[in-house]
């Protein structure tokens, strides 16, 4: 039997820093065990995980991509995701800037707290402390921080059904960068701005190609046409429209360590990521920074 001599990777994942359940050296840990070469911790609002993932990585053979997740508002769409690779993630206005976010996050992790609260007291059950769920969060609770401390008291069966019953109605809204700010600031400071899982934006095809052009002009560098969220003729559509846009691909899980049948470095239907995705990736950078440099 041939043994598969080609490189994987994975672009897109997160640590306990913000949502996920690993911390950035296990994650690195798992990446090394299950064979991959490079991996990007894109932490939602925070850059708090690249340090450790790298300095893990160089003792593991990994190597780790600085990256971040932003969340921001596009239009009529809310809650859009925007990836941020090689950026330089200790410029200090920078982090003022994911310091406001994460200061807004985790009031309203608190507050969306307070609900699940409010909806177990009705139920007569005992509510959650603070401390159940800081157990499995590091850098700020998220939601599925509080969903896990759900599921070890024995209120739901899943992190998916403590989503359905409590974190989902309990909600509250999120606070959002201005999609033309995140692409911007993505750019100061070295980075390449790539679409996240983009048929979250929109499964209208039309619709889809029109709002990309529209972030093309804004100065998008790419798209995470390989992704979990999209269906194999998606990703198809979406590599397409990347080559005649003349934009970079990713692909990553979007791990987090909570989903039921998502692993590290694989997609839909056991689909693997090239590192044939990194080179260019890679050459947009240096240029940036070459770019940068002659400013």
């Amino acid at each position: 039997m041939n043994r598969d001599t080609r490189q994987y990777i994975d672009l897109h994942m997160h640590s306990d820093c913000s949502d996920g359940v690993f911390s950035p050296a296990e994650l690195v840990d798992r990446a090394a065990r299950r064979g991959l070469t490079a991996i990007a911790i894109a932490d939602h609002d925070s850059v708090s995980g690249i340090s450790p993932a790298q300095i893990a990585g160089t003792g593991m053979g990994v190597e780790v991509i600085a990256a971040v997740e932003l969340s921001v508002q596009f239009g009529p769409w809310q809650d859009v995701h925007l990836l941020g690779y090689g950026i330089d993630y200790t410029d200090g206005s920078f982090l003022g800037r994911l310091n406001g976010f994460r200061r807004k996050r985790e009031q309203r992790n608190v507050e969306i707290l307070d609900r699940v609260n409010e909806r177990l007291t009705h139920e007569r059950r005992t509510g959650l402390e603070l401390g159940d769920v800081l157990v499995y969060a590091r850098d700020a609770i998220g939601r599925p921080h509080i969903a896990r401390a759900l599921l070890d008291k024995g209120y739901v069966a899943s992190v998916e059904d403590a989503f359905q019953r409590y974190l989902i109605p309990c909600n509250v809204p999120k606070s959002y960068w201005l999609i033309h700010d995140a692409i911007a600031e993505i750019r100061r400071i070295g980075g390449a701005a790539v679409l996240a899982h983009p048929t979250t934006v929109s499964t209208d095809r039309g619709v889809l190609r029109q709002a990309i052009r529209e972030l093309v002009d804004m100065g998008l560098d790419g798209i995470e046409a390989f992704n979990n969220l999209a269906l194999p003729d998606e990703m198809e559509f979406l590599r397409r429209l990347a080559g005649e846009l003349e934009l970079l691909v990713t692909g990553g899980s979007d791990f987090h360590g909570i989903e039921e049948g998502l692993e590290m470095g694989k997609g839909r239907g056991g689909m693997r990521f090239s590192a044939d995705l990194l080179a260019p990736l890679k050459k947009r950078l240096a240029e940036r920074r070459d770019q940068l440099l002659s400013l």
